[in-house]
């Protein structure tokens, strides 16, 4: 056994058929996670992402799976080939490693001029995937909203997307394991070789990355910040605030890369199947919150019914997609009118003194990038389902159905909490 199953095995025992759950809202806590857990891997680690800036904390995260890699753990790394560019030298050099194996998700022929991709290729690109999940020695998972890049783990260099997380531990895990090897083997997913030309692997000893990547004085001093994190602190007493609850996956079949999915296995049909309509009230927290004329109109079927609702999202300011907003905007008047409670989450003045966020509604988010709702204060979704149209019928998507009233009652409490 590998020394994170000797730990989490005995617990896991001790809740048989639950899993359980750590959220993590704040930033730095977020980082600290997948930092020490790559740190602690000893057989795999299997990364699932959208987006992975080519930032400190991507440069990072890069660096601490190359070392992971040359410990014996074997990497594979899939990424959504949109969010690529510039990568390429890097992905190259890590997939060098025998240990490590890049793949792409409805990759660019194009790798310069993407745009001509689009212009020669469009519907296939314009699926992506949009799934976010980080496993170790399969027994331990992240999954939520965050990708990878200083904007969601508060380095301090840039605004912050104020966003959630939860570390998972239980049966959970090992579905989230076979939905990973669902996508590693579909047909959108190539070969980083199939894509670039990459040597044969070379000697471990040669590959290395830029000591500029992880020895400046920023750099130390962010990692050393992680150490006094709460989560650092949790894990090093043994002490992490674990919720144990009954959790599922939920992910969209890889086909809706090819646009072949059926209609009814897609993410947000059967998230309704299992959430269940809620009887009494619905917090949604959505950072691109698009409901279309239908959304809007089963909104208030709802409230006809009694059902409260309370909507979380960003304002105009906090909005990093203007034209997302203004696809709410529409729709705001009528819903605040039919008894809807909406919030708006505004940037911070301070930017600079912004060091990372503490919270969906802490003092130093300047946008919201969290996708999550509960119903009836009994069941909570977290993942990366937006509440739009792309997220509905374009993207894969995954997240977690968590049955938890406690969980539930720490997010009907953001709308209210007020910020540090």
């Amino acid at each position: 056994m590998t020394r994170l199953e000797r730990a989490i095995t005995p617990l896991c025992e001790n809740h048989p058929g639950e899993c359980g759950i750590l959220t993590l809202d704040d930033s730095l806590d977020a980082f600290a996670a997948r930092y020490r857990l790559t740190e602690m891997a000893e057989r795999t680690l299997d990364v699932q992402y959208y987006i992975w800036e080519s930032d400190m904390s991507g440069l990072l995260l890069f660096s601490v799976l190359l070392a992971a890699a040359k410990r014996g753990v074997r990497v594979r790394l899939l990424l959504d080939d949109n969010n690529t560019p510039g990568l390429d030298d890097t992905l190259r050099l890590l997939d060098n490693h025998p240990n490590i194996e890049i793949r792409l998700f409805n990759p660019f022929s194009f790798r310069i001029l993407r745009a001509l991709g689009y212009l020669t290729d469009f519907a296939r690109l314009n699926r992506r995937m949009h799934n976010k999940s980080y496993t170790a020695d399969g027994v331990v998972t992240l999954v939520g909203g965050r990708n990878i890049g200083d904007a969601y783990f508060g380095t301090g260099e840039q605004p912050l997307f104020s966003d959630l997380d939860v570390m998972a531990i239980g049966p959970v895990v090992q579905d989230v394991a076979d939905d990973f090897e669902r996508y590693w083997h579909c047909r959108s997913v190539s070969t980083l070789q199939n894509v670039l030309e990459v040597a044969e692997p070379a000697s471990t000893q040669k590959i290395e990355l830029p000591e500029s990547w992880y020895n400046d004085d920023i750099t130390r001093r962010y990692l050393h910040k992680l150490e006094t994190s709460q989560f650092m602190t949790h894990l090093d007493q043994r002490s992490l605030p674990l919720i144990w609850a009954r959790t599922r996956l939920l992910s969209d079949d890889p086909a809706k890369g090819e646009g072949k999915a059926p209609r009814h296995s897609l993410l947000p049909q059967r998230l309704f199947d299992v959430m269940g309509s809620p009887t009494e009230r619905i917090d949604i927290i959505s950072a691109y919150f698009v409901p279309t004329r239908a959304g809007v109109a089963q909104l208030l079927r709802l409230v006809r019914k009694g059902v409260k609702i309370a909507i979380l999202t960003n304002s105009l300011a906090a909005n990093d997609v203007a034209v997302v907003h203004a696809g709410y905007a529409r729709w705001r008047k009528k819903l605040l009118r039919y008894g809807v409670e909406l919030y708006e989450l505004k940037p911070t003045r301070d930017r600079v003194s912004a060091v990372h966020d503490r919270g969906l509604t802490g003092n130093s988010g300047s946008s919201l990038h969290a996708k999550t709702f509960s119903i009836d204060g009994r069941k909570v979704f977290i993942g990366s389902l937006n509440f739009d149209p792309r997220s509905t019928l374009l993207n894969t998507e995954m997240g977690f159905v968590i049955e938890s009233e406690v969980l539930a009652e720490l997010i009907h409490k953001r709308f209210y909490a007020k910020p540090a």
